[in-house]
């Protein structure tokens, strides 16, 4: 059951980051007056997209939470780390149209490979 809350927390999460990226960009950048960005902002936030994508934030603290009672936080953040890394990435760039480059990439690899010695450096320190 852990590693589906670790799951949960880490699916829920890329799709909100998704589609607040998505859809913010047919809405253009933050106004610069103070007034214009409250009316920006009221705009967001009557987009039913938008609204999911705070809808997933919100489901993602809930899978978060039942993880957290399941495992300890050493264990299931690096892993939501890298999760988070690789998938917002990978959907970014398939879905969205953001590029890669090869610091990005070399990047990603340094966090799988820190998120891999430390489950084993878990896995090892039990026995």
């Amino acid at each position: 059951m852990t590693y589906l809350f670790i799951a949960g927390t880490v699916l829920f999460t890329v799709y909100g980051q998704l589609i607040l990226k998505w859809r913010l960009a047919s809405y253009g950048p933050l106004p610069e007056q103070f007034l214009d960005k409250g009316f920006f902002l009221f705009r967001l936030f009557l987009d039913p997209f938008i609204l999911s994508g705070f809808f997933a934030a919100f489901i993602a603290s809930l899978f978060w939470m039942a993880a957290m009672t399941k495992a300890d936080l050493s264990f299931a953040y690096p892993i939501i780390s890298a999760g988070l890394v690789i998938l917002t990435t990978t959907a970014s760039i398939l879905l969205l149209g953001e590029s890669i480059t090869p610091f990005k990439a070399l990047g990603i690899t340094l966090i799988v490979c820190g998120v891999i010695v430390m489950f084993l450096s878990g896995i090892y320190s039990k026995t």
